[in-house]
């Protein structure tokens, strides 16, 4: 004989044992409306509904650090969402002729038509060199043309262990940070023990979320006046 439920659960309790809960539910598109997308990945429909969308354009990578990588030839055109030029780098060592590279593609992406309002750069900071990031994004900010906002990836340690003084430096250089949940196509495990910490980081963030992986919004998040809401980072198929 089959227990219903909430029969099942009552047992449990009457036994002194907790029912084990529920799990996460998936990530899907519906219910967010800032989306992250690699080249070469084919728009699903349901990104004509959002609202933002992050493009990753190119790639500083460790064998130069004269060389932008462009791994989109052709500028989209998108005019029914907020865009944000992504570049992932592997490097900071940049030399002037690079960030000119970079100014120059945020330039070809507005000509082309798309809602371009900031630059986004994808590199995976330990907490332990903060300080020295914060240093290379002040640089960044100070030759970005003021109509662009500039946003950066961040660490799920960096809510715990990183450092307050570096933490500060950033808020005064980026317009937000995307807090990344997941590695490679599976959520962090214990990523809501991080995201606890969140509350004390000096800058509006997002949360990275990642398709099909786990995602339960904390309770009191919403609350929380430097959340923006979460990016779903689509996988590559």
């Amino acid at each position: 004989m089959k227990l219903r439920p909430i029969a099942a659960a009552l047992l449990l309790v009457l036994a002194g044992r907790k029912p084990a809960p529920a799990p996460a539910p998936r990530v899907t598109l519906v219910g967010h409306d800032a989306v992250f997308l690699w080249p070469g990945v084919r728009p699903p429909p349901e990104l004509a509904q959002a609202k933002t969308l992050y493009l990753l354009d190119g790639e500083v990578r460790r064998d130069g650090n004269t060389r932008l990588t462009v791994l989109r030839p052709a500028a989209p055109r998108i005019t029914h969402a907020d865009v944000w030029l992504v570049i992932r780098l592997e490097r900071l060592d940049w030399q002037p002729e690079l960030t000119r590279k970079v100014m120059a593609e945020l330039e070809r992406w507005q000509g082309a038509g798309s809602r371009v309002v900031g630059l986004q750069l994808d590199f995976d900071a330990g907490t332990r060199g903060l300080d020295r990031y914060a240093a290379f994004l002040r640089d960044i900010r100070q030759q970005l043309p003021r109509r662009y906002r500039l946003s950066v990836t961040g660490l799920l340690d960096w809510s715990a262990h990183g450092d307050p003084a570096a933490l500060v430096k950033l808020a005064g250089t980026v317009d937000e940070v995307v807090i990344q949940t997941y590695q490679g196509r599976r959520t962090i495990p214990g990523y809501e023990t991080y995201l606890a910490g969140l509350s004390a980081l000096p800058f509006p963030y997002r949360i990275g979320v990642v398709e099909g992986g786990e995602w339960r919004e904390p309770a009191g998040l919403a609350r929380d006046l430097h959340y923006r809401g979460t990016v779903v980072f689509l996988l590559r198929r």
